[in-house]
């Protein structure tokens, strides 16, 4: 079998070859070439100190990305390759990194130490494919294993516990029983990992070709507890309402794959009913309702996204996707229209449609999109016709305002937006010398 690989990484080989040093490519970018997938990075190991590496490397750009634990980055014609020399790890502490490496000269000690047997795989053009852990097998049968003792590779790094789904949402794969009874034995230590790593494996979780698939994973594993304890309750809560065939859990589910690898709009999908067990309520009739689920879903995404350390633009726009999901409004006025658009954004309108058609995909059929389209058209057109919408679009300002004997300060504020009011309804008076005389008769 014959591996191939970027020209960087054979000018790579051919020095640490000359040099008398050893070198393979490794871990996941073996992976995904017998996958057939376009490896994202690249990185290669050998017995090579990392001091060694500096000098072979010595005419080239070179950074001591993590010296201490054997890896120097090699940059050649401007991309960067990790160059890392074997290793083993010692005493693992907090349940997520070595208190020392030890650096080795034989390859099987370096990958026994690696989490998966998919990602214990290595290949140079001499040896050919070096697979002590039957990972090859694994990727044919579609398996996460994990190297050895599950209950000892998780002790060692809890985010394997979250990477292992995460590989299995990407790679569409099996988690091996043993492996998966692990994860549930050991998913309280979860609780030791930073929210920054969490956050990044959900995050290349939800951006899988089908989202639900990883988050039905983390549910049935119980790991979701440790992530996201408030979906738990979504979980079998059934709607009892005929727009609703399916529980909550399993409408968010279809709603989440039914969107577009986009991470806010995707995160909106995942939270956009999460608060709907906290607003059920039963008519005499029988049927099922939940008002004010949109607020009480974006006041709890606000606070998981929070928890999770995601930026505030994220978290902000996020909470005002998931507030908005149910402003489907029909035979709006234009000034109504105008108003939605000032509160949704324009840049966040086309993701809010999204969210309300793959919403509404999720529900009993048959769909009616035409309200959501309905808006959607209207939005647009008077987008294009760029008529004024905000204080801000205005022919207008606080100072022309000032300069009419108004007090700085709150009252400004007020007459603008009176101004806006009537701007809204008849945009042809946006002219500054009208808008002047309407201070001036509102004054008094």
């Amino acid at each position: 079998m014959k591996l191939t690989y970027p020209k960087e990484v054979d000018i790579i080989f051919k020095k640490l070859k000359s040099n008398g040093y050893s070198r393979y490519i490794v871990g996941g970018c073996v992976r995904d070439i017998l996958l057939g997938i376009e490896p994202f990075d690249w990185d290669i190991c050998t017995d090579a100190k990392p001091e060694d590496i500096q000098r072979v490397f010595k005419d080239f750009y070179t950074i001591p990305t993590g010296l201490k634990h054997g890896t120097i980055t090699v940059v050649i014609n401007n991309k960067s390759f990790e160059v890392t020399t074997f290793r083993t790890d010692k005493d693992y502490v907090d349940n997520r990194r070595p208190r020392a490496v030890e650096f080795t000269t034989n390859i099987y000690e370096d990958l026994k130490r690696r989490d998966f047997t998919i990602n214990a795989l290595a290949y140079n053009e001499v040896d050919g494919l070096i697979d002590c852990f039957n990972g090859q097998s694994d990727l044919n049968n579609k398996i996460i294993r994990t190297v050895g003792n599950p209950n000892e590779r998780f002790s060692e790094d809890a985010l394997r516990i979250i990477r292992g789904v995460r590989f299995s949402a990407q790679l569409g794969f099996e988690i091996e029983e043993n492996t998966a009874l692990a994860m549930t034995d050991n998913k309280e230590l979860i609780n030791n990992l930073s929210k920054e790593r969490i956050r990044e494996e959900l995050i290349k979780i939800l951006m899988t070709d089908r989202p639900s698939y990883g988050i039905r994973s983390l549910v049935s594993l119980k790991l979701i507890e440790c992530i996201i304890p408030e979906l738990i309750e979504c979980v079998g809560f059934e709607q009892k309402n005929l727009n609703h065939h399916k529980d909550v859990f399993e409408h968010i589910m279809e709603v989440l794959d039914n969107t577009e690898k986009d991470i806010i709009l995707r995160l909106a999908a995942l939270f956009h009913d999460i608060g709907k067990p906290k607003c059920f309520t039963v008519d005499e009739n029988g049927k099922g309702h939940f008002y004010g689920h949109h607020k009480v879903s974006a006041e709890m995404a606000e606070k998981i996204l929070t928890r999770l350390k995601f930026d505030n633009r994220t978290i902000d726009t996020v909470r005002l996707l998931v507030n908005e999901h149910m402003s489907r409004y029909n035979f709006l006025r234009e000034k109504s229209i105008k108003k939605f658009i000032n509160k949704v954004g324009i840049d966040n309108l086309e993701r809010l449609f999204k969210l309300q058609f793959a919403d509404i995909k999720g529900s009993a059929p048959p769909h009616d999109f035409t309200n959501v389209e309905c808006l959607r058209n209207e939005c647009i057109r008077i987008i294009n016709e760029k008529e004024p919408m905000t204080v801000k679009d205005l022919d207008i300002n606080g100072h022309d305002i000032m300069n009419l004997g108004v007090a700085q300060g709150k009252e400004i504020g007020d007459m603008l937006n009176y101004l806006l009011e009537i701007v809204l309804e008849n945009p042809e008076l946006n002219n500054k010398d009208i808008l002047l005389a309407l201070v001036n008769q509102k004054l008094g």
